[in-house]
């Protein structure tokens, strides 16, 4: 590797599987010490193993600003501040209007939006001058899918989060980034095809079908556009959409 974040400190939510845990793979062979945070305390425990390197997991939930305050106050305590933020955690389920409960609209919103903001904004006192944050979008929040509605009006507020805290921060020196990958094979999308394997392949192979670079991406691929973000590779954008979608989005 590259080493492109040696000396960086960076912290990564919903690092415990798919985008999550492959950018924490890839930001610890670059050299970054790392701060990673899960929901599940035998899942994390798990990941930070399989990272190795210099790692400490976080049982935390973004959605809960005490769980937000007691990462950052590890963080605080054993690194000082902060390099690289990825704001990773998040997730969201079909329905369509019609079918859409208060209950699936909280969690959704919980986790997506109210989650990432104050995740961002509870960082700030920790932000080094020059960090980089990055948000987790998706091609979901700028194109039309039936019955995923909620997780797409979730995901294009992420996108205007970057537009606007750029202006908030000009003068610090802090770069804020939406990263918006396409499909991507990970466990959080299968599931959305329910238990079976028959389900989860077919959404694959139509998912695939949608792609103009013919094929669903893989994670280690998201995470690539990750450490370009994260890294001073990128020192001069800001307020980005990068999209890492095969093309879905661009068509």
């Amino acid at each position: 590797m590259t080493q492109r974040l040696n000396g960086k400190i960076a912290v990564i939510t919903g690092a415990t599987s798919g985008i999550g845990l492959a950018t924490a793979k890839r930001f610890a062979a670059e050299g970054a010490r790392l701060f990673i945070t899960g929901r599940r305390a035998d899942v994390l425990e798990k990941a930070v193993a399989e990272i190795g390197g210099d790692v400490t997991g976080i049982q935390a939930d973004s959605s809960k600003l005490s769980d937000l305050d007691r990462l950052y106050a590890e963080v605080k305590e054993k690194a000082g501040r902060i390099d690289v933020l990825f704001v990773n955690a998040g997730g969201g389920s079909f329905a369509p209007i019609g079918e859409i409960t208060e209950e699936q609209y909280d969690d959704t919103f919980g986790r997506n939006v109210k989650g990432v903001l104050f995740t961002v904004q509870k960082a700030l006192p920790l932000l080094a001058k020059g960090s980089s944050v990055i948000l987790t979008g998706s091609t979901a929040g700028s194109t039309g899918t039936a019955a995923f509605s909620v997780y797409a009006a979730s995901k294009a507020a992420i996108r205007n989060f970057s537009r606007n805290w750029i202006l908030d921060l000009k003068g610090r020196g802090i770069r804020i980034n939406t990263l918006s990958p396409g499909p991507t094979e990970t466990t959080g999308l299968v599931e959305l095809a329910g238990p079976g394997k028959a389900e989860q392949q077919g959404l694959l192979d139509y998912l695939s079908s949608q792609v103009p670079m013919g094929r669903v991406g893989h994670a280690d691929e998201i995470a690539a556009a990750a450490l370009f973000l994260a890294s001073d590779d990128s020192s001069f954008v800001t307020g980005a959409e990068l999209f890492a979608d095969g093309g879905i989005a661009q068509v």
